[in-house]
């Protein structure tokens, strides 16, 4: 008489075998969620892609021989004459006697608008994410919506068009923007050493 031993692997696998198989099904469901998740997530937060051939953004004076009359300052409060009260300035009041103001780089004029505070307006948006706003300008305009301008092309002239600061006289009101946000114009232009 023959004694049938069986062998104890294939004893165990097939008592517990469908158990481990489904445990391993359920780790890779969880690892494929997983890895797909973090792949997922890690896509919305990727930098844009940035063509690096360009050549970097270069600015120009907005006025020939101009004189800062009030400078950037987004933290001091500066006086407001005109106003009569302290408040911030994010931009630069420029005036000279060559009226004569120019785009600090090449664009296209996205916007021409009148507002009683800022009087006559013109808004031009570069490469890199910048864009330039020229407030105070008398109301006959070199430019238009949609037109492409040059560095140092004439856009208008200065003038007194804006209430909120009447009392200084014909200045141009200069404003910076990069990525949307309000920067210091001295920070790109060279206004300080004319």
């Amino acid at each position: 008489m023959e004694i049938r031993r069986d062998n104890k692997f294939f004893t165990f696998f097939k008592r517990f075998g469908l158990y481990i198989l489904g445990g391993f099904i359920i780790v890779a469901v969880i690892v494929t969620a997983t890895v797909a998740g973090v792949l997922a997530n890690r896509g919305g937060e990727q930098e844009p892609v940035v063509d690096v051939t360009t050549e970097p953004i270069s600015f120009g004076l907005p006025m020939n021989d101009a004189v800062i009359i009030r400078d950037y300052s987004d933290e001091l409060l500066q006086y407001n004459e005109t106003m009569a009260k302290y408040q911030s300035h994010c931009a630069v009041d420029l005036t000279s006697e060559d009226p004569t103001v120019m785009a600090v780089a090449d664009g296209t004029v996205v916007d021409v608008d009148y507002r009683y505070l800022y009087g006559n307006i013109v808004t031009i948006e570069h490469k890199d994410g910048f864009v330039s706003v020229y407030s105070s300008l008398d109301s006959n305009l070199e430019v238009g919506e949609g037109d492409s301008v040059v560095k140092g092309q004439k856009i208008g002239t200065i003038s007194t068009s804006a209430a909120n600061e009447a009392t200084y006289g014909a200045h141009l009101e200069l404003t910076l923007y990069q990525n949307d946000e309000k920067v210091d114009p001295n920070s790109f232009i060279s206004l300080q050493s004319k």
